[in-house]
């Protein structure tokens, strides 16, 4: 399913901005504003180049780069230390600004202070960070925020409102992952990776000196951190021998975090059959993001009521961990009823419960993200190198879809209308005094 089918099938004609949503996690940060945003006017627009670059995986998925240009070539001016920084620093190499946007999936914030990370740290030091993170759209998956991220849309505006989905006006089911990956496994105690299939005719010597190397794993986490700070150290190495480090604007994000998940929080709707019935094939997706579009004759208020009913009655396992909602009912600040595409009926579980249909005996104990966007583990990271970032700046937590209009701005171009605000970037970017 491409995108374009996406875009015209799914966004409403009006499209809210955060200055019409005064509820919006960037209220804080506008609130600072000293500066009206302005756009250049020019309409003519080079994208020179669209570059997908594969990073270091993190939780089994990878990072994506977007290389952009604009047909801008205005000089710029501006003091080099962070205290005296009053507008953004001029290009000396090339003639147009270039943005460089690096996702990286799952890179829950604070993962930058697990392992040592020079060359990431190095981005921070000399850019702005969100000092407390990044917040992801909900639900806090992979595909719906990398698309918010590189459109400035909730995900009930672009389309992409899941990792996998069915589209109810044409039937057809949407997976955003190769087929296979979304298996459901539960927690157990023994990882596969360190449980051995049985071999008798394994010396002993060599059981022992296995298990001795399990101490001298460096976590995966770790490891995976380290591999990415790697990947933007050939970058910036790149970059500097090309003479252009310091006019290429590098924009390092995440998609969302991660929280830690076991089988002592596990909610199984087969437990609900006192009150309702859940069939499996009402369920497009279990969790954290449970959704359900029940069939035609199911009221999905009375589905719900239920539900509810059950889960609260303190008879079934962890039930007061998930609540549900009829999808126009869910908290506002969620932006995720507007899309024919998201069934009617959405539960939200606490933070590491997991939903399953039944329970299994095998179970492993893991990770998971889609979780409310509110919640710190699921936020990620912002960093800010370039011309128009103040060095060694902190800013407070914002949601991604700001990134779009940070992006047009410092390639002075005009964007398409997004969920954004018009007004962040000058919250953010040192204003360049030749725009106007």
């Amino acid at each position: 399913m491409g995108f374009d089918s996406v875009s015209a099938s799914t966004k409403p004609t009006q499209i809210p901005t955060q200055e019409e949503d005064p509820s919006s996690p960037c209220a804080s940060l506008l609130s600072f504003n000293t500066a009206p945003h302005h756009k250049n006017t020019a309409t003519s627009v080079i994208f020179s180049s669209l570059i997908l670059v594969a990073c270091i995986a993190l939780s089994a998925a990878s990072a994506f780069a977007l290389l952009l240009f604009s047909s801008s070539s205005a000089p710029r001016t501006g003091a080099s230390f962070a205290s005296l920084q009053t507008t953004s620093r001029p290009l000396t190499k090339l003639n147009r600004p270039v943005v460089l946007l690096i996702s990286s999936d799952g890179f829950r914030f604070g993962y930058q202070f697990k392992t040592h990370t020079p060359n990431i740290h190095r981005l921070i030091a000399n850019g702005t960070e969100a000092e407390t993170g990044l917040i992801p759209v909900f639900p806090s998956l992979t595909f719906p925020n990398h698309y918010s991220i590189v459109t400035g849309l909730y995900p009930a505006y672009h389309g992409i409102i899941n990792n996998h989905f069915d589209d109810p006006k044409t039937g057809e089911a949407a997976a955003y992952f190769w087929a296979g990956s979304e298996v459901h496994k539960g927690s157990w105690t023994c990882p596969q990776d360190f449980c051995m299939v049985y071999n008798g005719s394994v010396p002993f010597d060599e059981r022992v000196d296995t298990v001795l190397s399990y101490f001298d794993l460096p976590t995966k986490i770790n490891e995976a951190v380290a591999g990415i700070d790697r990947m933007i150290g050939k970058l910036i190495d790149g970059l500097e021998k090309r003479g252009v480090f310091d006019d290429v604007t590098i924009i390092m994000v995440g998609d969302h975090g991660m929280v830690g998940t076991c089988d002592k929080k596990l909610i199984f709707l087969d437990d609900l059959a006192p009150w309702i019935d859940i069939p499996a094939d009402w369920v497009q997706s279990y969790t954290p993001l449970l959704a359900i579009r029940p069939p035609p004759g199911f009221a999905p208020s009375d589905v719900v009521a239920k539900m509810n009913e059950g889960l609260q009655s303190g008879k079934v396992q962890n039930g007061k961990n998930l609540k549900m909602y009829l999808k126009e009912k869910l908290p506002s600040r969620l932006h995720y009823a507007a899309s024919a595409r998201i069934p009617p009926i959405i539960g939200m579980v606490d933070e590491g419960y997991t939903v399953e249909q039944k329970g299994t005996k095998r179970q492993e104990c893991g990770g998971a993200h889609g979780y409310d966007n509110a919640l710190f583990s699921m936020r990620t990271i912002f960093i800010g190198h370039g011309p128009q970032f103040a060095r060694g700046r902190k800013v407070p937590s914002f949601e991604n879809v700001q990134i779009y209009n940070l992006v047009t701005s410092i390639l002075n171009i005009q964007g398409a209308p997004n969920n954004g605000s018009v007004s962040f970037p000058s919250a953010v970017l040192l204003p360049d005094p030749h725009k106007f």
